[in-house]
């Protein structure tokens, strides 16, 4: 059974409830950079298990390894910018067909508010003055129909941070692979894989400050799929071994 923590996440005076609502912090980039980390480096070091597994030099390595780090890097930077501007861009469509139907069917819209909100647990007279205060504020009631009718967040997303915090995560975990290479180390293979399950595992333990998992199990799963993707990449290089 979790034991709740001896000290609160946050405070909950009148003023900080007031301040945490009024400015909600989103969806945040946690995400994203677990996403641009993991794929960085598991991509990044399939291409140098695969070039060491195919004998092939150190120069070939860093040549691929750079190409991979930049194109693939800002590959998925815009992919995700893409995605989450699509999902702003819901929102706002969604916004708009409530706006008219509120104007053009507020019976049905008001109807709908209170079926929101019943299933919320209210009932009888407290159900009756909820509806009414929410269809009394017009914004109120757009945002309680997007989230209630299409399940959606109100806050936006911001695309080009999600954007930047995955290019930047690929980057950085896209480039430990490669440093034994780069300084010219003995064994740097060896080296690279060592260097590269330490990042997996950093990842991992990283996620489990934002979930119920410990960290070394949250470590070591990621830590598994990522030397299961490094180990197949290498497996498929010394199939054209020179």
């Amino acid at each position: 059974m979790l034991q709740p923590p001896d000290t609160p996440e946050h405070g909950h005076t009148p003023g900080e409830v007031a301040a945490r609502i009024d400015a909600p912090p989103g969806k945040g980039v946690l995400g994203d950079v677990v996403y641009g980390a993991i794929d960085g480096s598991v991509t990044t070091f399939a291409i140098v298990a695969g070039v060491a597994g195919a004998g092939l030099s150190p120069f070939i390595v860093l040549a691929l390894g750079f190409a991979n780090v930049l194109a693939d890097g800002f590959s998925m930077a815009v992919g995700n910018y893409s995605a989450t501007k699509a999902q702003v861009d819901n929102v706002a469509r969604v916004r708009e067909i409530e706006k008219r139907h509120i104007d053009l069917y507020p019976d049905g819209e008001r109807l709908e508010v209170r079926e929101i909100l019943r299933r919320k647990g209210l009932t009888g007279k407290v159900l009756e003055a909820a509806t009414d205060a929410i269809c009394a504020d017009r914004e109120a009631w757009i945002a309680l129909m997007v989230e209630g009718e299409y399940g959606l967040g109100e806050v936006d997303p911001r695309p080009l941070r999600a954007a930047l915090a995955t290019f930047g995560a690929f980057l950085a975990a896209g480039m430990v692979p490669m440093l034994p290479f780069l300084f010219g180390l003995a064994d740097a293979f060896r080296v690279s894989a060592g260097l590269t399950l330490v990042v997996f595992f950093a990842i991992g333990a990283l996620k489990s400050l934002w979930s119920l998992a410990p960290w070394w199990r949250s470590g070591a799963e990621t830590l598994a799929i990522g030397g299961v993707a490094a180990g197949l990449a290498y497996v498929v290089g010394t199939l054209f071994q020179v």
